[in-house]
């Protein structure tokens, strides 16, 4: 759990979840709300899904045909911290990056597919779960028994993973240990904890896997990791740690994209970003 708190480490929780005194913060209802009005106006709909240690939830279109390839979006660590020094009780996102961006998409066969305990919570949901656990084992299957789910419901061979910030890490975790992935997507990813808590000089994520252990398993599975060149949250040497466990050969490309930070500006440019990884992936 995080108890060392050096001076720019103010600016890194306020930037991932954690709200000031003098900012008011958003109830769960208000945060689901948004949520839901975002995908109202895309005629998405809402899904709870059964993960066995967790109920996961999602929202995304009616399916309407066969999907050979899905491609789900994952959320980041959400609301962790309310103060410096005072965890959340919810970890719901203020504002679901994700699922903003998977809104943006223009391919019809997508999903969003938040963290455990945002937006459903159940008698697991602990605040280990999005402080030091928030990549533990547990974590990791509940949310690859709930891609199965969406695979089943939208009658769908393979996935493209696409993970923001914590998401990142969890989108890498699975593809490692799955074998319907076919490409890897990562914006402002966590890839590599270890490092990112060092840089931070913050306590580690003790109990959490570690992305950069897994690299090597993901040697022939197509990569992409966004980062922006202004990210104070997770910058740029995170994902290069994580690369540099790679061999040249792989099939990965990481993308630093100019005047970009944790949330600029992703939405606005998304879907000039993924059309070009969907034609590398044989996609329209």
């Amino acid at each position: 759990m995080i108890r060392r708190w050096p001076v720019r480490v103010c600016v890194l929780l306020i930037l991932i979840g954690a709200v000031t005194s003098c900012t008011q913060l958003p109830s769960n209802a208000q945060r689901t709300l948004t949520a839901e009005e975002l995908v109202r106006a895309h005629q998405w709909h809402r899904m709870t899904l059964d993960a066995g240690h967790f109920l996961l939830r999602a929202y995304g279109p009616e399916p309407v045909a066969e999907a050979s390839t899905l491609t789900v979006y994952l959320e980041g660590d959400g609301l962790a911290w309310v103060t410096r020094s005072r965890p959340s009780t919810d970890p719901t996102p203020v504002r679901p990056m994700a699922l903003q961006l998977a809104l943006a998409d223009a391919d019809p066969k997508v999903v969003y597919l938040a963290r455990p305990c945002q937006y459903v919570t159940s008698s697991a949901c602990g605040p280990e779960y999005w402080l030091e656990k928030r990549f533990s084992p547990e974590i990791i299957a509940a949310t690859g028994a709930a891609l199965d789910a969406l695979k089943e419901r939208y009658n769908a061979a393979n996935l493209l993973l696409v993970g923001y910030s914590g998401g990142g890490a969890v989108a890498t975790l699975l593809a490692a240990e799955r074998d319907d992935v076919i490409g890897l997507v990562t914006v402002a990813g966590n890839l590599d904890h270890e490092f990112w808590t060092s840089f931070h000089e913050i306590s580690p994520l003790s109990g959490s896997l570690n992305p950069t252990d897994r690299a090597m398993d993901l040697v022939n599975t197509p990569q992409w990791h966004f980062t922006g060149a202004s990210d104070a949250i997770v910058p740029p040497e995170v994902a290069n740690a994580y690369v540099r466990q790679l061999p040249d050969a792989t099939l990965v490309n990481l993308i630093t994209k100019p005047g970009y930070d944790h949330r600029c500006c992703w939405e606005s440019s998304w879907p000039a970003l993924i059309s070009p990884i969907r034609k590398a992936l044989g996609r329209p």
